[in-house]
């Protein structure tokens, strides 16, 4: 009998122990709701600083085991001019808190960590999102778990519902088998790691002709785990995956793409920014003919970590007044004359420090051989070059420290790729075969007359360095303005085209 009296206070100290510390919790957290919300917005205002729109919270309440609360997006601006939300329009989600230091809903999923909260969000039925709740039945397309550490690190799963949208008068059709997005975030949101699985994706529009053109991409992945440099860049590694794209028109097969892997990861060391990019394709037909594969491989390095920041800020900056600007999607020409500007303006804060970059290579390979192209550029700082530059040459040195180039173009796999083109045109076998080979030793010849290319071996082969305004083309010096005389302008010299 005292064994049972013990066990049954035991039972009850533990349970008074919970609920006072789950009551405490929960008002632990509500004090705190001003300062996530707080850091949410700064958050947001770091990663999309031209969203125009705020965070905040109402309703909030609370409970001993659990509490509710609405968190709220909406426009910060009253103009008109916000593409994502109107003023009056918001996107609100439904939070259910169950209080730590064991909440309820991890406890179902068997997770015994110690947290402050496990919050469930979905979506509310709001005047912006209703023609998105028309397409799941009036279910919450995106729902998501979220574990608050009580050092304010966050785990969040998100979940989104198969969609299927359709415009009748355009006809236009997005369709999605739903998917799952994971994302880690410490208190600060500096460091983030991510993982997404998103089964397949299908769009189907109109092109200037009128015919169905449909996109389909199956097994899309993405993954990341980043963090901020002390300057503000957010760097780390990430992963892309895609199975298969694959592009039709009038349900003919146009263009497909098999296993499509792409990586990056830069680091931060000193303050300079370097990494590496690389993606390959398994293979690539095109008209269900094969194209064979595809590789690209870069190296970026000594990347003045505080220049990139301030370039981006910029950049991003003075893109947005761009876009802002009436008329302007209407007039490509204008557009474009202004990214040229703003890039070039910008420029020069990027090439701070005298950074680096490299392709090696970019290469594309068949059954019958496999052509590349390497590039190495070094590049000055200009705030480094004093003096006003007195010729071309003086100007390009001014961003370009020199610059090392090969082509090479193996000619049975140019041969190939040349004779499945033809038969993409409708020429038959041995029709596409003599075009192909005619095309290639044409090219080859042209090229050795022009003293663009040379031939070695089986190889079409163009080489080209730069320094310090000189040029070596295939082993030809010329100044920078000879080179640009005979290969650019079309204007030959004295000593310049071929006798």
């Amino acid at each position: 009998m005292k064994k049972t009296n013990v066990a049954v206070g035991v039972i009850i100290a533990l349970g008074v122990i919970w609920t006072g510390a789950a009551w405490f919790t929960g008002k632990q957290l509500e004090s705190h709701m001003d300062e996530l919300v707080q850091n949410a917005n700064t958050q947001l205002n770091a990663w999309a600083p031209n969203s125009r729109l705020k965070v905040s919270y109402q309703d909030y309440q609370r409970g001993v085991f659990s509490s509710k609360a609405k968190l709220v997006l909406q426009a910060s601006s009253q103009t008109e001019d916000n593409a994502l939300l109107k003023p009056g329009q918001s996107i609100v989600f439904n939070e259910t808190i169950d209080h730590g230091p064991f909440p309820f809903a991890q406890l179902r999923r068997f997770t015994l960590i110690p947290s402050m909260a496990s919050v469930h969000s979905e979506l509310e039925n709001t005047d912006a999102l209703k023609t998105l709740f028309a397409l799941t039945d009036n279910k919450s397309p995106i729902d998501a778990d979220t574990r608050i550490g009580y050092s304010g690190a966050t785990d969040t799963a998100l979940r989104f519902l198969p969609l299927d949208y359709q415009n009748a008068q355009s006809g236009q059709r997005v369709a999605t088998n739903g998917g799952t997005l994971n994302v880690s975030a410490d208190s600060k949101g500096d460091k983030v790691s991510l993982d997404s699985d998103i089964g397949s994706i299908a769009v189907t529009s109109k092109n200037e002709m009128g015919m169905p053109v449909l996109f389909t991409a199956n097994g899309v992945k993405l993954s990341g785990n980043t963090h901020l440099t002390p300057e503000g860049v957010r760097i780390g590694d990430q992963k892309v995956e895609l199975e298969k794209l694959n592009a039709s028109v009038n349900g003919k097969e146009a263009l497909t793409l098999q296993k499509l892997n792409g990586t990056s990861s830069f680091d931060n060391k000193a303050g300079k920014i370097s990494g590496d990019i690389d993606y390959h394709v398994d293979n690539v037909h095109l008209q269900n003919n094969d194209f064979g594969e595809a590789k690209l491989s870069m190296k970026l390095a000594q990347f003045d970590a505080q220049a990139v920041k301030a370039f981006s800020d910029n950049y991003n900056a003075q893109m947005q007044d761009l876009m802002n600007q009436q008329g302007l999607a209407n007039d490509p020409i204008r557009y474009q004359a202004g990214v040229n500007t703003i890039l070039m303006n910008n420029l020069p804060t990027l090439l701070k420090g005298a950074p680096s970059v490299s392709i090696a290579p970019l290469s594309w390979k068949n059954g019958k051989g496999e052509s590349t192209f390497n590039l190495t550029v070094n590049f000055n700082d200009p705030a480094t070059v004093t003096g006003q530059p007195q010729n071309l040459a003086g100007m390009v040195d001014r961003v370009l420290k020199n610059l090392s180039g090969k082509l090479v173009i193996n000619m049975p796999m140019a041969t190939e790729v040349m004779r499945n083109v033809g038969l993409a045109e409708g020429y038959t076998g041995d029709d596409a075969q003599k075009l192909a080979d005619q095309q290639v030793k044409g090219l080859a010849a042209m090229g050795q007359m022009f003293r663009l290319t040379q031939q070695q071996d089986n190889n079409i082969v163009t080489s080209l360095q730069y320094t310090n305004g000189q040029v070596n083309m295939n082993g030809d010096t010329m100044t920078l303005e000879q080179f640009m005389s005979r290969y650019m302008l079309g204007l030959p010299t004295s000593e310049g085209m071929p006798q």
